[in-house]
């Protein structure tokens, strides 16, 4: 069903998206579990966490007994036992990124420090839950359960340390702070390890049981770097350290720990084997956090995009009553209906900041549903590679051939791979690959960006205590979520890797392909401006894997951050623009099925849609500007000497040819580089730079710009829709 046959475009939004719309944009609308989980989750933000914020809770660094109470709302809640199976306490099967991502929106869009505490807890068990063994799975996630009816127990509650070597914490994931060695080997007897272990902005310190914690060897009786378990009860040393003064996330608890303890061996996270009297840890600290963060750092992103999203609402209300109370118009005026909204300026930037945090949602869910779909795939591959006694350079040769056979497959060439958990899981993979750490460095970077935005819609408001929906701490916490997992650097880092994978561009091709089809039969999406960027995207990638600077230096490579940064930075924005139109179109889809969404359909589609168009005419923008810069800005610029001169017209020879080409002088003189017979030339840096090489690009940059004709409209539109939309009477949380 088109858009036309829904609705024209004098039907305008009526009131905010509710949860029915979100449901069926975020795919969760045939998951009855998830949506009392929203329900139940929304109940702790918008009350006691809300409560909490109101009453100056953030006003002090400590962990006090009214924060500490906020860990029993969310057992009593069911958000603790989100991360457990059934079998360990929780009360969802299968895999849970969807539900942790929508428990860290709606936590955030009251409080990110709240969100932040709840789902450390579930950080710390994720290196257990993705690499421990079955036993470890089993015992420590049952303990960190919520207790059941009948059950007379506290539940355990855990920290996840990782921390490069201080002061510099942040800087680099694979230096590690912690050593490890051996204290005790008795023959026949189970190794005992001194963990040495000093952390930093550690969340959950302040009250943890136990810590998943990374160090390294310190002894040649054990290999390389692993992750192990830390526990209060240990022998030795396990000191919480002193509060982290932070400006931000203040509701949940960070301290810096030291640790100096002494534990068995089978708490190395993962287990391990003793090969020629060393231990052999299954797996390095490095390759069960790749497995985390590829995860945790999704959920990261959405609490920004809740930020964006709960701002709407305030604004529009701080906008509209700016006036009310002065004797300059009463009741049915506009001054007193619209106050700030008569002007364009302020309805056209939030529009701006509407349209980013519906991208940055919808890419941050899309991410949690595909490891969703990963998850099982991965376990199924990890089992049929054991059963196959695949291992070291073994299991890498066969990861390798599954890609190809995975791209073989995508081309057609393979058909009879359908259906395969190798093929598919290889596929998922690379798209895990590149939309995780796109959504973290995309969601936070533009978000904090745009959050600002919104905080200065709000005036001096904004930025004092009491502001509507807590929008001036909303910014600050944004600041350090944009850091959190590995800040934005470590993300493009990782992108200039997974970005240039063969099977993540043969997908890329094919949803470029799939926007030029949405194009056809939605115009109004900006599908096409969308799907030229996406083009001139893969074109610039293509063209700098293989070309030299002025130097003579080849230009996309690891040290040339330069280069691949602005690279990643730019399909950032094709990525959410992409996920925001999809949701889009599962809305078209489904929409006018659900009685609940359908009445006011025509016009939220209609605003929806300009929202995505606004949005890929930004993303087209970036994505302009960025490879234009990358192609023609490492070019030396010609100078007024001989090289340099080489390609003008000499002003003789113009004289010359007047008379055979009449107007040939003057039209080249108004057009042109003409170096005249006293030498004298244009007044400017030197020759226009040529373009050799690039010209198909410069037909893509044309084309690009063509395509954003009607995104201005589009944004007027959206701009008017927000003038009518109703809002209610007063936030659903305390101000």
């Amino acid at each position: 069903m088109s858009l036309a046959t829904l609705g024209t475009a004098t039907e305008y939004l009526r009131a905010l998206p509710g949860d029915e719309v979100r449901q069926i944009l975020w795919r969760f609308r045939d998951r009855f579990d998830l949506q009392m989980l929203v329900q139940s989750a929304r109940a702790v933000a918008r009350g006691p966490v809300a409560r909490l914020v109101a009453e100056g809770a953030r006003n002090t660094h400590n962990w006090t007994p009214e924060k500490a109470a906020l860990l029993t709302a969310y057992d009593e809640s069911g958000i603790t036992a989100v991360f457990m199976d059934p079998a360990q306490g929780g009360f969802l099967e299968g895999p849970k990124n969807l539900a942790l991502a929508l428990v860290a929106f709606e936590l955030a869009w009251v409080d990110a420090g709240a969100a932040t505490g709840s789902l450390a807890g579930c950080l710390a068990l994720s290196p257990i839950h993705e690499r421990g063994t079955a036993e470890q799975r089993d015992y420590y996630l049952s303990r960190s359960a919520p207790p059941q009816p009948g059950e007379d127990r506290q539940p355990w509650r855990g920290a996840f340390c990782l921390t490069e070597p201080i002061p510099f914490v942040g800087v680099d994931t694979g230096l590690l702070g912690g050593k490890v060695r051996v204290a005790q080997w008795d023959e026949g007897q189970e190794p005992l390890l001194q963990v040495e272990k000093r952390g930093r902005f550690i969340t959950n310190m302040g009250f943890a049981n136990f810590v998943t914690a990374a160090v390294e060897s310190d002894d040649p009786r054990i290999k390389g770097t692993l992750m192990v378990i830390l526990e209060e009860t240990d022998p030795g040393t396990f000191d919480r350290g002193a509060p982290t003064r932070k400006l931000v996330h203040q509701l949940s608890s960070t301290c810096d720990p030291v640790f100096s303890l002494t534990v068995p061996a089978s708490r190395i996270i993962g287990g391990y084997t003793v090969k020629d009297g060393v231990i052999v840890p299954r797996y390095s600290h490095g390759e069960i956090i790749e497995a985390v963060f590829r995860r945790t750092r999704v959920t990261v992103g959405i609490m920004t995009s809740a930020k964006l999203l709960s701002a709407i609402e305030p604004v529009i209300r701080y906008a509209r009553g700016r006036f009310r109370g002065s004797s300059a118009g009463g009741p049915g005026t506009p001054r007193y209906e619209l106050g700030l909204q008569m002007k364009e300026d302020v309805v056209h930037r939030l529009v701006d900041v509407w349209a980013a945090g519906e991208a940055s949602a919808s890419l941050g869910f899309e991410a949690a549903r595909l490891f969703d779909r990963l998850d099982p795939l991965e376990r199924e591959c990890q089992r049929i590679h054991e059963q196959r006694g695949l291992k070291g350079s073994a299991l890498a040769k066969a990861r390798r051939q599954a890609s190809k056979d995975a791209l073989a497959y995508l081309e057609g060439r393979r058909p009879e791979l359908a259906g395969n958990p190798v093929i598919e899981g290889a596929l998922l993979d690379s798209a895990a690959n590149v939309l995780c750490p796109a959504c973290k460095m995309w969601n936070t970077g533009q978000g904090a960006r745009m959050m600002r935005e919104a905080v200065s819609l709000m005036g001096g408001y904004g930025i004092t205590e009491d502001c509507p929906g807590f929008l001036g701490h909303k910014w600050m916490d944004s600041q350090l979520e944009a850091t959190y997992e590995g800040p934005e650097s470590v993300q493009r880092r990782q992108l200039s890797v997974t970005m240039t994978d063969e099977l993540f561009l043969a997908q890329f091709r094919n949803w470029t392909r799939e926007m030029r089809a949405i194009a056809n039969d939605h115009p109004g999406t900006g599908a096409c401006a969308l799907a030229t960027a996406m083009q001139m995207w893969l074109w610039t990638l293509q063209h700098l894997e293989k070309a030299k600077d002025a130097d003579g230096d080849t230009l996309y490579q690891s040290a040339r951050q330069g280069v691949t940064f602005p690279l990643a930075d730019a399909l950032g924005w094709l990525l959410a623009s992409r996920s925001q139109i999809l949701d889009v179109m599962a809305l078209v889809a489904e929409g006018p099925r659900n009685p609940a969404v359908a009445e006011g359909l025509p016009g939220l589609l209609n605003f929806l849609t300009d929202l995505c168009h606004v949005q890929a005419a930004h993303a087209a923008g970036e994505v302009g500007r960025i490879s234009a810069e990358l192609l023609f800005g490492y070019n030396r610029h010609p100078a007024w000497d001989t090289e340099g001169c080489a390609t003008c017209y000499q002003g003789d020879e113009l004289e010359m040819l007047e008379g055979i080409i009449p107007g040939i002088a003057s039209l080249a003189r108004g057009c042109a580089d003409v170096i005249e017979s006293d030498g004298s030339h244009p007044q400017k840096a030197g020759p226009c730079a040529r373009f050799d090489g690039l010209e198909q690009f410069s037909r893509l940059r044309v084309r690009l710009d063509g395509c954003l004709t009607g995104s201005r409209l589009a944004k007027d539109r959206a701009a008017q829709a927000l003038t009518r939309v109703v809002i209610p009477e007063a936030l659903d949380y305390p101000a």
